[in-house]
């Protein structure tokens, strides 16, 4: 009888959870998510919301508003565009929905309307850090591709010190380091947007393209592409507020519209030797 192990099936509802992640744009039924991972789909649906804490239908549902939440936000499209790329038919569904989720109307958040779901009331167009025109700190990089080992963090972005230390133990991981190897996080919600035990992170290492994973950990091939490339300086707390100047300030400015993939946060600093308000991390955001 074959046995398998919790790891194994962590790793398979992982897959089903980047699948359902790169195809939100198409219609999403149980039986292809199932199917693409090698799960019964009466089994997978039960697993799945056991594991994850929500439903298939829940989860999609969640990923679809919040993504509306950001065009909203930071995106040109009108209200109906939005409505029907979170998957409703109608504007005044799309409305009831995202009014339910994030308390308040669609309409009022993009005018700037803080949500239910706002850490600070009143903070989530705030950008008073004191920093110089970030027009002048940001460039855009033709990067290259990336493989990656990592480990899938869930939970506030500040914790995910686990993750890493776990990720950074396994003997197969630790033969691959060298001078060019890359420390990054795939940073996938914004705090301002998903709550804080929802928050996912992909801690990742690259790797060379032949390396076979060891149990436990995955791999993923990062695009390469332009990328919208700028230098934080300072403690790892500050990074959110780099985000909403980035986004807020930098991004409608910039000429360009930028992709619905998360961004990459690389560690250019060792944070056990660097002291804090000296630690640099470069934020790529990826651009069409």
């Amino acid at each position: 009888m074959a046995k398998v192990t919790r790891e194994e099936y962590e790793e398979r509802i992982l897959l089903a959870q980047m699948y359902i992640w790169r195809h939100l744009d198409e219609p999403l039924c149980l039986d292809e998510i199932a199917k693409a991972v090698s799960f019964s789909p009466f089994h997978f649906h039960r697993l799945f919301a056991a594991m994850v804490g929500e439903s298939i239908g829940e989860y999609i549902r969640r990923l679809r508003l919040e993504r509306g939440a950001l065009e909203l936000r930071y995106g040109p499209r009108t209200l109906p565009f939005v409505a029907q790329d979170a998957g409703y038919e109608t504007q005044e569904a799309f409305t009831k929905a995202f009014r339910r989720h994030f308390g308040v109307p669609p309409g009022a958040y993009r005018r700037g309307a803080g949500s239910s779901r706002d850490p600070l009331p009143g903070s989530r167009h705030r950008s008073d850090t004191g920093g110089g025109n970030i027009m002048n700190e940001v460039t855009v990089k033709n990067l290259p591709p990336i493989t990656a080992a990592f480990i899938r963090h869930v939970g506030p972005y500040a914790d995910c010190g686990a993750a890493w230390e776990k990720l950074c133990g396994y003997p197969g991981v630790q033969k691959t380091f060298g001078p060019d190897t890359i420390f990054f996080g795939i940073c996938y919600d914004d705090p301002d947007v998903t709550e804080a035990d929802k928050l996912r992170c992909d801690v990742c290492i690259s790797v060379p393209e032949d390396y076979v994973p060891e149990e436990g950990v995955s791999v993923q091939r990062i695009a390469g592409g332009d990328y919208g490339v700028y230098v934080h300086t300072g403690p790892y707390s500050g990074l959110h507020e780099a985000y909403r100047r980035l986004y807020g300030e930098w991004i409608p400015e910039c000429g360009r519209e930028v992709q619905y993939a998360p961004s990459l946060e690389v560690y250019l600093d060792d944070c056990s030797k660097t002291p804090p308000e000296k630690l640099r991390t470069e934020i790529r955001v990826p651009l069409k």
